[in-house]
């Protein structure tokens, strides 16, 4: 009589277990992630804007046609890269993936302050090598460590009104990411 119930449980327990190692083996094992299908569209270290989504078609899944996308593909290897983003009228957000699409950091035109956004993105090994400045601030010079060499920036400007798109769109093609050299000390 106790026998049905401890196969039930054990069973229960088995299946709870094959299920959680799933899910947590998908994002790695899938093939179609951001960084694959952007791969194909957008050069490393440039930014690329993405074409505005369709109900039939769309670069990523659940775009916004009420926001305007960017993405810059990085590659730390040959140095840190250097970002900047002229904001658009009504909101700007820029977010930084890794490879695996773990999002790390974001900023938006609330938190920069200013009519632009400008940073340099490197791994912890490049920071280290960057030269103290004792005349330059943390506000002057946003730094991001990247966790890892390879990864995506996603840039997104809203358009209040369908008619101001245009507008939206010509503010992040004015979006710029390239590689700079790390200076020694």
């Amino acid at each position: 009589m106790m026998r049905l119930p401890l196969w039930i449980l054990g069973a229960l327990l088995l299946g709870g277990i094959v299920h959680l190692s799933t899910v947590l083996a998908m994002p790695q094992a899938a093939t179609q992630d951001a960084y694959s299908r952007l791969e194909r569209i957008s050069p490393v270290n440039a930014v690329t804007q993405l074409p505005a989504p369709t109900a039939q078609n769309a670069t990523m899944p659940f775009m916004d046609p009420a926001f305007a996308v960017a993405v810059c593909r990085y590659d730390l290897s040959a140095g840190a890269l250097k970002l900047r983003a002229p904001l658009s009228q009504a909101y700007t957000a820029i977010t930084f993936y890794t490879r695996n699409s773990v999002a790390y950091y974001a900023i938006n035109d609330r938190a920069a302050g200013r009519r632009v956004i400008e940073l340099d993105l490197m791994t912890p090994e490049q920071h280290a090598q960057v030269p103290e400045e004792e005349d330059v601030t943390a506000a002057d010079r946003l730094i991001i460590e990247s966790p890892t060499r390879r990864g995506l920036i996603v840039l997104r400007a809203l358009a209040p009104e369908p008619g101001l798109m245009p507008m939206v769109r010509q503010a992040l093609a004015a979006a710029q990411c390239h590689t700079e050299p790390v200076p020694q000390q």
